[in-house]
C-alpha cells in the first residue's frame, strides 16, 4: 500500500530505513536497518539487545559491518521495494570487493518471502520471522560455520521477548516504545499482520510494569505502548483478569511527569473503561488514533473490519462526551475491491464529520495470502484510485488546518523532542492531543515540559511561543481549579 502522511514538517517516511542510535564494541559489527511501523522499530530494540548479549557490536556503517540485517515489513508494497533494492545494493557490494558480508532479513517480509528471498533471487544468507530473534546469534554461526543459508521463520503462540530489556533504538532520549503484546487475531481482508506475526499474546503484567519504571529512573518522559492491537491487551494477573484500561491506568501511576501514548487501537476494542482512563488520568494523552479504513459500511464489511459506519461515529460522540477535546487520527484506504464512486464519498462525508486532526491515506494495493487476495478481485482502475485518494488528501489537509487554525490563542502544554529541523533556534515537541508545535528555543532542553501560547499554524504543525517551564501535575492541578 502507498502510505501518505499529513505530517510534513517533522514526521519522517514511515518506508525510510532507521538506523541504531547504540554504538557497541564486539567481536563482530552489525549494521541493522529498519522498515516500516513503531512495532518493528520495537523489534529492532530487541534484536540489539539479543546480539549485543551475545558478543557482537553494532554500527552505524554499513561499509564497516560483518553483518548486515534488514527489519521488514510487509504491510506496504513502499517498504518491500525499498528493502529488494537495498538486498541488491548489499549483494551487489559483497560480490563486487569480495567482502566476507553476511546479509539477512529479518520481520515480516521474512517470513513471507523466504523462498523467493533464499533460492529464487539468492539475495540473503539468513532469514528470521519475528519470533525467533533469540535464535539469531545461533543462526549467524550456522551459516559462517555451513556456508549455507540459516532460516527460522516458526511462528509462536508464547513468544513476547517479555524477559529482554531492548537497547533503545532510533531514540531521542525523552520517549520511547514498549511493547505490550504481539500478534493479532483480526482478519481484516486487506492485512497480511496475522500470517506473518501470528496470533494474540500479551505480556505479563508486571514485565510491563518494570520496563516502564525503569524508563522513567532514565529520565524518559514519555512511553508508547505498543501492540497491533493494544485494546485487546488481556492477561490473569493476581488471579484477576487484567484488560487494557487497567493496564494503562497501571502505567499512568508508575509517574506524574510521565506522558502515555498508545498504539494502534481497533474500534471494535475501544471501551468506555479505557475512554474514562483518558479522562481521569492527566498523564494519559487526551489523543487516539482509532483507525477507521472507510466510511462506506458495506466497504467495512468487505474489509472484514467488524463495525458499521454508524457504530464507529456512535464511538466518537462516546469518546468526545466522555473525555472533551479529545484528539483522533486514522487510517483510511482509497480503492478497496469493488468501491464505487457512492462508497468513496461515504468516506470524505465521514472525514468531514469526524474531523480528524491526523490522517495516514493509503492507495489499495493488493497484499498476497490475504482475505482479499484470495476472495476478491482487485477492480478498482489505478487511474480512479489516485484520483480518489487526492481526493481524500485534499479534503484531509484542509480540515487538519482548520482544526489546527482552531487552537490560535490557546495554550499547550509541550515535551520538548528535540531541535526543530528548520532552525537550530527553535525547538520541537507535541501537545497532549499529539500535535507537532515549533516555538524559540530560549534556555530549554530535551526533556522539558514548557507551557506554549499558539500563534500560528500549517495543516501540519503548530507554531507558538513558550511562557515557561511547566509540570505536568501542574498543568494537572490547573485544569481541576478552572
Amino acid at each position: 500500500m502507498n502510505l501518505i502522511p499529513d505530517l510534513d514538517l517533522l514526521t519522517d517516511d514511515i518506508d525510510a530505513p532507521k538506523l541504531t542510535t547504540d554504538e557497541a564494541v564486539g567481536t563482530r559489527q552489525v549494521y541493522l536497518e529498519t522498515y516500516g511501523c513503531q512495532m518493528n522499530v520495537s523489534d529492532s530494540e530487541i534484536v540489539a539487545s539479543v546480539l549485543r548479549e551475545n558478543g557482537f557490536g553494532l554500527t552505524h556503517d554499513a561499509d564497516h559491518a560483518d553483518v548486515v540485517l534488514l527489519n521488514t515489513c510487509a504491510i506496504r508494497e513502499n517498504a518491500e521495494q525499498k528493502v529488494r533494492h537495498r538486498l541488491s545494493h548489499f549483494r551487489a557490494a559483497k560480490t563486487k570487493h569480495g567482502r566476507d558480508l553476511k546479509i539477512g532479513v529479518l520481520g515480516c517480509m521474512a517470513e513471507r518471502l523466504r523462498e523467493k528471498l533464499l533460492d529464487q533471487e539468492k539475495l540473503v544468507d539468513l532469514v528470521v520471522g519475528p519470533d525467533a530473534y533469540r535464535d539469531l546469534p545461533r543462526l549467524l554461526h550456522e551459516t559462517d560455520e555451513t556456508g549455507q543459508a540459516a532460516v527460522n521463520v516458526l511462528l509462536s503462540r508464547e513468544e513476547t521477548y517479555a524477559d529482554i530489556a531492548p537497547v533503545r533504538y532510533d531514540t531521542n532520549g525523552v520517549s520511547a516504545f514498549v511493547s505490550i503484546m504481539r500478534g493479532c487475531d483480526n482478519m481484516c481482508a486487506f492485512c497480511v499482520v496475522p500470517f506473518t506475526r501470528g496470533r494474540e499474546r500479551s505480556r505479563p503484567v508486571t514485565s510491563i510494569l518494570s520496563e516502564v519504571s525503569q524508563l522513567v529512573e532514565h529520565g524518559y518522559k514519555e512511553v508508547t505502548v505498543l501492540g497491533q492491537n493494544v485494546n485487546s491487551y488481556r492477561v490473569e494477573h493476581d488471579g484477576t483478569a487484567v484488560d487494557f484500561a487497567e493496564l494503562l491506568y497501571r502505567i499512568s501511576l508508575i509517574s506524574p511527569e510521565l506522558r502515555i501514548r498508545y498504539s494502534t487501537s481497533h474500534p471494535k476494542d475501544c471501551s468506555d473503561d479505557l475512554l474514562r482512563v483518558h479522562a481521569e488520568r492527566h498523564n494519559v494523552c487526551n489523543y487516539i488514533h482509532l483507525p477507521v479504513q472507510h466510511g462506506n459500511t458495506d466497504v467495512l464489511q468487505r474489509m472484514r473490519r467488524t463495525y458499521t459506519r454508524d457504530e464507529y461515529l456512535d464511538l466518537i460522540d462516546r469518546a468526545r462526551t466522555i473525555c472533551p477535546g479529545i484528539s483522533f487520527s486514522t487510517d483510511i484506504i482509497a480503492g478497496f475491491c469493488g468501491e464505487t464512486e457512492d462508497e468513496h464519498q461515504d468516506t470524505l462525508s465521514l472525514l468531514e464529520h469526524v474531523g480528524y486532526d491526523h490522517a495516514y491515506m493509503f492507495m489499495y494495493s493488493e497484499r498476497p495470502d490475504t482475505y482479499a487476495a484470495r476472495k476478491y478481485t482487485d477492480d478498482v482502475p489505478e487511474a480512479i484510485k489516485k484520483r480518489r485518494l487526492t481526493e481524500i488528501i485534499q479534503l484531509q489537509t484542509g480540515i487538519a488546518r482548520a482544526r489546527n487554525e482552531a487552537e490560535i490563542g490557546q495554550e499547550h502544554t509541550v515535551l520538548v523532542e528535540g531541535t526543530s529541523k528548520r532552525s537550530d533556534a527553535q525547538l520541537y515537541g507535541r501537545t497532549d492531543t499529539n500535535k507537532v508545535v515549533v516555538f524559540d528555543r530560549k534556555d530549554f532542553i530535551k526533556g522539558d515540559y514548557v507551557n506554549v501560547r499558539i500563534t500560528d499554524c500549517t495543516s501540519a504543525t503548530l507554531i507558538g511561543t513558550p511562557l515557561g517551564k511547566t509540570t505536568l501535575e501542574t498543568e494537572a492541578g490547573r485544569l481541576v481549579v478552572a
